[in-house]
């Protein structure tokens, strides 16, 4: 009969139309904002800084080599160094930022900077959410907001966080063997400038001559 094959394309068409919003396993689309989506471990947006400890200020790793600041293509991290210094995660004196600074509506998630920190300070999130209604004041973020802690770290990104934790711990037994090496090495030196060192006896010591009589007076 004409036109049987036209109903049969409209019916496989309706069951494809009526599939796509029941079977699961067909849904193209989900109910954003109410379901979302799961998002992979290698998903990356923009750049956070990662704090240890409780205090998000001094337990930044970031030592304001401003490596990151240099590498940036598009040039949106300012850094400012700080004039003294503080003890790092390894027990070392080191700089820190006083002004860091990130344009997230110039920043275009490329990762460069956190592949050149040699501190692993730097890393990669995964909030997208971040409209704002100031176009340029509101998505320029400073090291207050940008401190995130490293159980964060762990939580969206859990194995590349264990392994930067263990490269950090042996940076830490590396700092902690250099330091005992080099507490060692001067006690050594100091024991044996000690040993070559003569000491003088009282027995052995020159007599020192004594003074001369005053002569006497002549009669004028």
């Amino acid at each position: 009969m004409i036109g049987i094959g036209i109903v049969k394309g409209l019916v496989q068409t309706a069951k494809n139309l009526i599939g796509t919003y029941t079977d699961k396993e067909r849904l193209v689309t989900i109910e954003y904002p109410e379901e979302r989506q799961p998002l992979t471990e290698a998903t990356r947006q923009f750049p956070f800084l990662v704090y240890d400890g409780d205090d998000p200020m001094k337990g930044l790793r970031c030592t304001a080599c401003q490596i990151c600041e240099k590498e940036c293509p598009p040039k949106c991290i300012y850094i400012v160094k700080s004039k003294d210094k503080r003890v790092d995660y390894k027990g070392q004196n080191q700089f820190y930022p006083a002004i860091y600074d990130i344009d997230y509506s110039v920043c275009m998630s490329c990762q460069i900077c956190v592949e050149v920190c040699p501190f692993e300070s730097i890393k990669m999130d995964t909030a997208f959410e971040l409209s704002t209604a100031d176009r340029f004041g509101g998505l320029l973020v400073n090291k207050h907001q940008l401190a995130k802690s490293n159980t964060h770290y762990h939580q969206i990104h859990p194995t590349e966080a264990a392994a930067s934790d263990e490269a950090m711990n042996l940076e830490r037994a590396k700092a902690a063997a250099k330091a005992k090496a080099d507490v060692e090495a001067k006690a050594k030196a100091a024991a044996a400038k000690a040993a070559a060192t003569p000491t003088a006896s009282p027995e052995a010591s020159p007599e020192l001559p004594k003074p001369a009589a005053a002569l006497p007076k002549m009669p004028m």
